[in-house]
């Protein structure tokens, strides 16, 4: 038997062990918090008292380090983008550069619950994201359209991607507990719906009936993005 595997002696028992260590309070360390916070009670019962209570403090202790919870979703919108790079613009192939930007864009807004809706109230100009949207501004323009549209076109697709997540979401959430095989069945119904309205009234829902819902959301959101690229296309002046 080793020291260790010894039972305490009666004298030592009542001696005051030392506290184990606290791990200081950093900004990384709410943040981290409040992305479980988030994921666990969504963005409606998101609350600096729920994230104090994950972190096991006082709701005090947290403004120490931000000001509020506006700051606090300032501070996890920006979280959003570490580790994220976009490459250097290539003239010939910015059509796709563009739409990997925005498959980018999603797959981050899908880590986390209810983040399209936090990502929707900021705007990416803070110090620590201006070298990004630096490098996407490059990117449209080595493309040749006017700057006017370049200035507007990163804006304009990600206000498609944000509002495509939070759709997402919003479905996800009122439909959490439906298996793929409820889904098929009421997919089938919606189908149908649209295939027995009066032709004579409703031709074209009626031709484009197996076409409504049929398609998954990875398909609905590449097309919209080719089709926002495409827009874009339009307004470079042929060489």
């Amino acid at each position: 038997m080793s020291e260790t595997d010894l039972p305490s002696p009666p004298w030592d028992r009542n001696r005051r062990r030392p506290a184990p260590a606290k791990v200081p309070l950093t900004r990384d360390r709410i943040v981290d918090a409040a992305y479980t916070v988030l994921d666990r009670e969504g963005y409606d019962r998101f609350s600096m008292r729920q994230v104090a209570l994950e972190l096991g403090v006082a709701v005090s202790a947290l403004y120490v380090h931000v000001a509020n919870k506006d700051e606090l979703f300032e501070l996890m919108y920006n979280r959003m983008f570490v580790g994220e790079e976009l490459p250097d613009p290539d003239p010939e192939n910015w059509q796709e550069q563009i739409k990997e930007f925005a498959r980018q864009g999603r797959a981050r807004l899908r880590r986390h619950r209810d983040l399209a809706r936090i990502s929707m109230g900021h705007i990416p100009f803070t110090p620590e994201l201006l070298p990004y949207v630096e490098r996407l501004m490059a990117i449209f323009r080595s493309s040749g359209m006017p700057d006017p549209v370049a200035a507007m076109a990163g804006d304009l697709l990600s206000t498609y991607v944000e509002g495509f997540c939070l759709e997402e979401s919003m479905w996800l959430e009122r439909y959490r507990d439906m298996d793929e095989e409820t889904w098929d069945t009421k997919r089938t119904e919606i189908t149908n719906y649209f295939a027995e309205l009066p032709p004579d009234r409703f031709p074209n829902m009626v031709a484009m009936a197996p076409y409504m819902v049929d398609e998954s959301n990875d398909y609905r959101f590449e097309l919209g993005v080719d089709i926002l690229v495409r827009g874009l296309a339009s307004y470079i002046p042929a060489r």
